[in-house]
């Protein structure tokens, strides 16, 4: 199989998958077949072609994380779908003293703008300091205390690269009754997950990075355990049972996942989405992975230890490599004249190799930055 052919190329090194991962060769052609060609030619209107995708779309998600398609429902990011699981918590003050959300300080800056909205609703949100180990079990398990109504676990941290130990947090969780809420958006599509190993109670994730997605189709992931303890109020007509009923007096939350859609989707972002995951799976996630990590291991082998921010130990790194070299400035021209595209964030250089990265390009990297 010839990776590189599978995927629309940049000029120079695409080091931003973190970011955006690279369009699939076939994108445009799944764009004009699934959403243009039926918008033209749909009969009698283009929704009786479009509606398929958003099965589609689910079908796709529940076979790479090993789940029921039914549990997964179609959101535009995961600011979204977690602003609408927050309006179907119950108001704090019927939880018998669990009121406090516990979150990161690491965890991606929109999460925490979104959750800290529960004060709407009664609760406290409480932060796991930057400095504490999220590597350890056992700082999760100081913090999940009698109190905590919910615990938001993000799987791969953007700003280190660390890989938190989410199913080992999740088994804590539950003995203490919290409800675990994972944010896979940074690993989804380069390391290997399974829900049904993993038994958390919701997931949010995106496409749009290692999924190679594009922008757009976000996903929100509900466990049957709970799912008919949420009523949230951000809704719409899709997210009725009968969403045709049009009977404005009645509505019923849908039995899925879907009672968290609401009014009328998009349908592109969908369709592009569906036709990435599904290559995505042909790949193999875990083929994905190990050259994620054999790139990430040239890199590190090479630099200096004291440069690495992102763990030593691959089993506890993302797909992301942080490092951050003592004088940034000129190496961070020399990278750039190379035409290498990556950031530069407050803890160091971002560099993040997909299954199109070539041991070659990683060569170029590290000879620019000895």
């Amino acid at each position: 199989m010839d990776i590189q052919s599978l995927f629309t190329q940049k000029d120079g090194i695409y080091l931003l998958n973190h970011s955006v991962g690279c369009m699939p060769a076939s994108t445009r052609e799944v764009a004009e077949a699934q959403f243009f060609d039926a918008w033209e030619n749909g009969t009698p209107d283009p929704w009786s072609q479009w509606f398929p995708v958003f099965e589609q779309f689910q079908q796709s998600l529940a076979r790479l994380f090993n789940s029921d398609a039914s549990q997964f429902c179609p959101q535009q990011n995961v600011s979204s779908g977690l602003s609408k699981l927050l309006s179907a918590f119950p108001p704090a003050s019927q939880n018998n003293g669990r009121n406090v959300i516990l979150i990161s300080e690491n965890d991606f800056p929109s999460i925490g703008f979104v959750m800290q909205q529960a004060s709407h609703y009664g609760y406290e949100v409480r932060f796991i300091k930057d400095d504490e180990d999220v590597l350890d079990t056992a700082t999760w398990q100081t913090h999940l205390t009698e109190r905590v109504y919910a615990v938001l676990i993000t799987h791969g941290h953007y700003n280190s690269g660390k890989l938190v130990p989410v199913k080992d947090v999740i088994s804590i969780a539950r003995m203490q009754g919290v409800m675990s809420i994972v944010d896979i958006a940074q690993t989804a599509g380069v390391i290997p997950i399974d829900f049904a190993d993993w038994q958390p109670d919701v997931v949010a994730g995106s496409c749009v990075k290692w999924l190679c997605g594009g922008p757009g189709a976000g996903f929100l992931w509900v466990s049957k355990q709970i799912l008919n303890q949420l009523e949230p109020v951000d809704i719409g007509w899709f997210s009725h049972k009968n969403p045709f009923e049009f009977n404005i007096h009645n509505f019923e939350y849908a039995d899925s996942a879907l009672r968290f859609w609401g009014g009328t989707p998009s349908v592109l972002p969908y369709a592009i989405a569906k036709n990435s995951i599904d290559q995505m799976y042909r790949i193999g996630v875990k083929k994905v992975r190990e050259h994620n990590v054999m790139l990430a291991r040239k890199v590190i082998d090479a630099l200096p230890a004291s440069w690495l921010v992102s763990p030593d130990e691959d089993q506890y790194r993302t797909g992301t490599l942080v490092v951050n070299p003592p004088i940034r400035d000129a190496l961070e021209a020399r990278l750039n004249a190379l035409n290498v595209h990556f950031d530069v964030r407050k803890r160091g250089f971002r560099l993040s190799a997909h299954i199109y990265n070539t041991p070659e390009q990683i060569e170029q990297v590290i000879n620019a930055l000895l």
